[in-house]
């Protein structure tokens, strides 16, 4: 579903796949079917999309808890607000009860592996967010050390990668530090996790908030959507494997040459069900379950 309305809960903010709603002290997040790409949202829903989305982060956040707490409250549609009760089924899997946090400004992106635009980058400069490199990566090959790029958190336009420096002094040098090492911390145990499941954690980016001064992990955590999944049997060093997310679509629009500009294309029906093959995949095989 490409929409979803809360008929009297408060919507606070529409994202690209998420809509928010202010309950009571609380926050409901509700994963849709949107996909986007190139910063359009696409015409078409991915079917099962924001349940496999949602379902991962609930995952995620129950195995890394030890590390950092997080923000997740329930997600158990029977134990929501009365106010929500008329929309359990609407709700079912593709939502999350949540704290309120004050957002950390920074998106925390973890790199075990050079691709995407750290590969660009480095290939320009050797650098990646103002770390040095050794010579001679190749496309795809694992770092010795994941390390950590931060980029800007953009309310309109691009986000922008930027450096340590740039990123202590938008946040200061505690909440820096933490949300690095946090960072990190749960990468490494995500990474070693998802390769005993045959998949590859190419990078990820996490979010962070603050309650009562204390930062704790926000948003989705490790999912296709904010990570770059790989099939380990078919990563090859020097080639962009190929991913459990919507780099399948990505490649379609390129394939179709399309220059990014509205109209947004349809998707053929065979790229949404594939995309959607993608998705529920990705959920079994970390899980070791069907999604329904």
């Amino acid at each position: 579903m490409l929409t979803i309305d809360l008929p009297g809960i408060k919507k606070i903010k529409s994202g690209k796949v998420r809509e928010v709603y202010e309950v009571d002290d609380n926050i409901l997040l509700v994963a849709t079917d949107r996909i986007s790409a190139f910063d359009y949202i696409l015409p078409q829903p991915i079917p099962q999309k924001g349940a496999v989305l949602n379902s991962i982060s609930v995952f995620w956040f129950n195995l890394l808890k030890d590390i950092i707490p997080n923000h997740m409250i329930s997600v158990d549609v029977t134990a929501y607000p009365d106010s929500l009760k008329p929309f359990s089924d609407l709700l079912q899997h593709r939502s999350m009860l949540v704290k309120k946090t004050e957002v950390v400004k920074l998106e925390c992106i973890v790199r075990g592996y050079i691709t995407g635009s750290g590969w660009v980058e480095y290939q320009q400069t050797g650098h990646v967010c103002g770390i040095k490199l050794p010579a001679g990566l190749q496309k795809s090959q694992k770092l010795d050390q994941p390390i950590f790029t931060p980029s800007t958190k953009a309310d309109v336009g691009h986000d922008e990668n930027i450096d340590e420096t740039t990123a202590r002094h938008i946040v200061g040098d505690a909440v820096f530090e933490k949300v690095r090492d946090a960072s990190l911390a749960l990468y490494t145990r995500a990474r070693d996790y998802a390769q005993t499941k045959g998949i590859i954690i190419a990078d990820t980016k996490f979010e962070f908030g603050l309650v009562d001064g204390e930062v704790i992990l926000i948003d989705e955590a490790l999912t296709p959507d904010s990570s770059r999944f790989w099939p380990a049997d078919q990563w090859v060093v020097g080639q962009e494997p190929p991913s459990f997310d919507k780099q399948f679509v990505r490649n379609y629009l390129l394939d179709i040459k399309w220059d990014k500009q509205p109209p947004v294309p349809d998707l053929p029906e065979d790229i949404v069900l594939k995309t959607s093959e993608k998705y529920l995949e990705a959920y079994q095989k970390l899980t070791g379950r069907s999604l329904l």
